[in-house]
């Protein structure tokens, strides 16, 4: 198995992976094993029909399918650790023309985390909190928002976000949609009739949101790891016991990494909110 890496200009990294056909034969003949030993023929005992019959009964399609599913994992998490690389999304995969008696070659788009600058955020946050902390008799202060932190957090970092990390957020918020879209009994082209949007509208709209939500996500990252803002396993344990009700307690604790990551960017944000 031989990979290639390519660096795209906005970070996107394209890996060539190559099967040599040895191991597609190799795989092939574990896949049909695997067939025959569920296969029941007329004649034989289930799991002793000859290999040759139990290939022939299988579409090609499948069986190529099957091969893939095998081998495509195995190629990417080689190529991966060839390159010494830290992907941050799962892989888009295009598989090449598949010819018997020839290599097997497969293209995996993704990427790593994005080099962040933040700047001199720490000043142009201040200029919106230093509001929050005038004491006015007889008025309660007002914490600062979300939206004006997040503003001087994007206009004071660089960031550049690989489009496939853009398209892939894209394509989960339209599919979010379409599910909202579907519980309301609607087509997808009766609410974009309805929005006066178009689908490519749509997409470009989502686009921006992405966009600007990966970077502000990217530029809390830089800043937690910056300022050695940690989540304690404590704090996790604790944010599961709050859960509303069994259902929500067992979600959360299948998904403790996502919700250690929720719980930093609190604590990021509560610490921009007090500088």
């Amino acid at each position: 198995m031989t990979t290639a890496i390519q660096k795209q200009e906005d970070g996107t990294i394209e890996l060539t992976v190559t099967l040599p056909w040895n191991l597609v034969e190799k795989t092939k003949d574990e896949v049909i094993e695997e067939h025959r030993k569920d296969t029941q023929m007329p004649g034989f005992r289930k799991g002793m029909a000859p290999k040759d019959i139990v290939e022939s009964s299988l579409d090609k399609d499948h069986l190529r399918e099957d091969i893939l599913r095998k081998l495509l994992p195995q190629g990417y998490v080689e190529a991966v650790k060839t390159h010494n690389l830290n992907p941050v999304l799962s892989p888009k995969i295009h598989v090449e023309k598949l010819e018997d008696g020839k290599d097997w070659i497969f293209k995996a788009l993704t990427a790593e985390a994005p080099n962040v600058e933040l700047g001199n955020y720490k000043d142009a946050v201040k200029k919106v909190t230093a509001a929050s902390k005038i004491v006015v008799p007889g008025k309660e202060p007002q914490p600062v928002s979300f939206e004006a932190i997040s503003k001087e957090l994007l206009s004071n970092s660089k960031v550049r976000i690989p489009q496939i990390i853009i398209d892939q957020e894209v394509d989960r918020l339209l599919s979010q949609t379409l599910d909202e879209v579907k519980r309301l009994g609607l087509t997808l082209d009766q609410y974009l009739s309805s929005t006066n949007r178009t689908s490519d509208g749509l997409r470009k709209e989502y686009a921006v949101k992405a966009e600007t939500d990966i970077r502000l996500e990217f530029i809390l990252q830089k800043i937690a790891e910056s300022e050695g803002i940690k989540v304690e396993e404590k704090e996790i344990d604790e944010a599961i016991a709050q859960a509303k009700n069994e259902t929500e307690r067992q979600n959360l604790s299948a998904n403790r990494y996502l919700l250690a990551s929720i719980i930093r960017q609190q604590k990021t944000l509560d610490f921009l909110r007090n500088l």
